[in-house]
């Protein structure tokens, strides 16, 4: 059965696989971007999350009823962009997801891209609360000086709020016939890979050594196209990490578990 989906950050990366994967399911796609991905789409609208007219605006553009909406835009963690990041990954997320809840088809499953980043949020939980209780992008370059945090900080805080408003979120979504769910992939081979090499440095590193390699764009694009489908549908309010096992082998190791895993060299006798 062919359905319509919604994709932000389409002309680049794991926006633009995501479109590629759906389109090959026989699946229509409207795609939100600062840049037009030129025909990758079935229908383009020009989308600014940073501001909040135009997300209104690009909201109301929207010409169909949606069988789901990936909030996959956002930006790297990039000196200078502190604010920004925080307005793009989160608040204009959230923003453009609530203008288009009208649009969005009884069952439709919203997909919201967070990032292994975003894992320690309950240890700032919060800060997180923090940043959700602001509305207004001019509120911003205000709370990034006031809580001293630089650009990998709030690139972060971002994720880390995407994944809790997206369970805060489950049981309203529930009620309104919809479904809402977080992706956290790891390091993944994007033009913005580099961006993250340099914030991350060697943490980053001795975790795609230890998985093998980077994330690929066409597997956390097949596995959103999943979550998007109702083949899906039992999933809700969950943050489902795409990250090689580099979660894992971290947990493993925070947690003292090689007694339980004979043969890894911290196993013991």
């Amino acid at each position: 059965m062919s359905r319509t989906y919604a994709v932000t950050g389409v002309a680049s990366g794991i926006g633009a696989r995501l479109v590629d994967v759906l389109k090959s399911q026989g699946h229509a796609v409207v795609g939100y971007d600062l840049q037009d991905p030129h025909g990758l789409v079935d229908h383009f609208i020009a989308l600014d999350l940073a501001d909040p007219g135009a997300i209104a605006a690009a909201a109301a553009r929207t010409p169909v009823k949606l069988d789901g909406l990936c909030n996959n835009a956002g930006l790297p963690p990039r000196a200078g962009l502190e604010a920004a990041i925080l307005q793009v990954n989160f608040q204009g997320s959230r923003a453009f997801t609530e203008a288009m809840l009208p649009h969005l088809s009884p069952g439709a499953s919203i997909v919201n891209m967070a990032s292994r980043a975003g894992h320690g949020w309950r240890e700032n939980l919060a800060q997180v609360k923090r940043l959700a209780a602001l509305t207004r992008p001019d509120q911003l370059p205000r709370f990034v000086s006031d809580e001293g945090i630089d650009a990998t900080r709030c690139y972060n805080l971002s994720k880390e709020a995407v994944i809790v408003w997206s369970v805060a979120m489950a049981e309203r979504m529930v009620g309104q016939g919809l479904r809402i769910n977080s992706l956290s992939p790891g390091g993944v081979e994007t033009g913005i890979l580099d961006d993250f090499k340099r914030a991350f440095g060697d943490a980053m590193a001795r975790n795609v050594a230890r998985a093998g390699r980077p994330g690929r764009p066409g597997e956390i694009a097949r596995i959103a196209a999943f979550v998007l489908s109702p083949d899906s549908h039992w999933l809700k309010g969950e943050d489902i990490a795409i990250d090689g096992g580099m979660g894992a082998f971290n947990m493993s190791d925070q947690l003292g578990l090689g007694v339980m895993c004979p043969g890894r060299p911290d196993a013991g006798s």
